[in-house]
């Protein structure tokens, strides 16, 4: 199992050490929720704190825009050092244009699903994207309870992922924790997104280190 822990969670006030907390765990990537109040009910942070995250980060920076328009930031967010761009389906009004200028610009292109869109809608563009997200709650803010269908439309996805050449990873972003993650890794997941759970923890790093021995 690979983790990509949240730092909308992470404490803003001392983020350098955050960061540097991630460089010594056992994580595979930093996730990156980009918010613009539009698309979702929330603003987080922009390509200033991103870009100060990228000079102190040692592991990948898996970049997630929940903003409309993503087309128009692809060239910035590589210039931060993104290695993944993960883009709404649902923002997308030409997906696979967005994944080839994805993929030209240098990075890994992923696309991410909301909990109320079907997995049907990936059938013509799962042979060009690296990553697949699924929403397990509702995009917009941190701490939210896990949608429970979610586990039985990951056990579809990765039905339909194995089927392909190509083999994306499945990721899976909200309400993880020690109760849902079990289920997820099951179901089939990749890829576990937690914030809450690894930032409000006692222990960080013990807290990544139990969920990547899953």
């Amino acid at each position: 199992m690979k983790i990509a822990p949240s730092i909308l969670s992470a404490d803003f006030g001392n983020l350098n050490s955050e960061i540097e907390m991630l460089n010594r765990s056992e994580a595979d990537f930093i996730h990156i929720d980009v918010m613009d109040g539009v698309f979702v009910p929330n603003i987080s942070f922009g390509f200033p704190v991103i870009n100060a995250v990228s000079k102190v980060a040692a592991k990948p920076l898996d970049v997630h825009l929940m903003i409309v328009n993503p087309d128009n930031y692809i060239g910035r967010v590589r210039d931060c050092g993104a290695e993944i761009m993960n883009v709404h389906q649902e923002a997308c009004t030409h997906l696979h244009r967005t994944v080839q200028a994805i993929r030209t610009a240098g990075m890994r292109p992923a696309v991410t699903l909301n909990p109320s869109t079907p997995i049907v809608l990936l059938e013509d563009i799962i042979e060009e994207v690296d990553m697949i997200l699924l929403m397990s709650v509702n995009p917009g803010f941190g701490g939210q309870s896990f949608i429970g269908h979610t586990v039985d439309k990951l056990r579809r996805l990765r039905q339909m992922v194995d089927k392909t050449s190509n083999r994306p990873m499945i990721e899976i972003d909200g309400g993880v924790n020690e109760q849902t993650a079990p289920l997820l890794s099951e179901a089939g997941a990749d890829i576990l997104v937690a914030g809450n759970y690894i930032f409000k923890s006692k222990d960080k790093l013990e807290a990544i280190k139990k969920l990547k021995e899953l």
